[in-house]
């Protein structure tokens, strides 16, 4: 058995896949919400913290309360889009230990029973997971236009509560037939790697 993506699978992943900015107006149902988590749960975290928090906004209030703490250019393809997430992060996500780090439960006490500790670590590995989700996504067959183009206080005070903080806005669905801007220059290997 191969350990490697056939090339379609890691083109649908990555080198053809893209920042979607318009879509169709077919629904995405929570039954693909649904898929894309039975997915993106397994990507590692440290101490499998897991402090991803997904928040659908669904109803065309939500919709319009959330498209208010938008910059400018994220409000008319955010209202547009057919599911919107945001993604945050669970500061209290230590609680979870014991069931999601069984064989060391101490861990919820020992090394994140400072609010502090735990938000830098939420923090991490929610925006690990929020790349994950996004990956995952288009692995569903659908497209993602992540955001942080907004007022995240105002986000997380009229979505969220002071435990968690939020992370990015996520537009999802079908792209639609103008959805993509021409792919934007990557950095060369020799750029980014340095051996030592």
């Amino acid at each position: 058995m191969t350990l490697v993506l056939d090339p379609a699978a890691q083109d649908l992943l990555f080198r053809e896949a893209r920042t979607a900015n318009t879509f169709t107006d077919e629904p995405v149902t929570d039954e693909q919400v649904q898929a894309i988590y039975d997915l993106v749960k397994y990507g590692p975290t440290a101490f499998n913290q897991s402090p991803l928090r997904v928040t659908l906004v669904r109803s065309p209030e939500a919709r319009e309360r959330l498209v208010a703490h938008l910059a400018e250019g994220n409000r008319a393809k955010t209202a547009a889009a057919p599911l919107v997430a945001i993604l945050s992060a669970d500061n209290e996500f230590h609680e979870e230990l014991p069931q999601l780090f069984p064989h060391f439960p101490q861990a919820k006490d020992a090394f994140f029973g400072e609010r502090p500790v735990r938000e830098n670590s939420a923090l991490l590995n929610a925006a690990l997971q929020a790349a994950y989700f996004i990956v995952g996504v288009r692995a569903a067959g659908l497209a993602a236009g992540p955001m942080t183009g907004c007022d995240f206080e105002g986000i997380r005070k009229e979505f969220l509560d002071d435990d968690h903080t939020p992370l990015m806005v996520v537009n999802i669905g079908r792209p639609g037939p103008d959805a993509w801007f021409p792919r934007s220059p990557r950095l060369a290997y020799e750029q980014v790697v340095t051996t030592v």
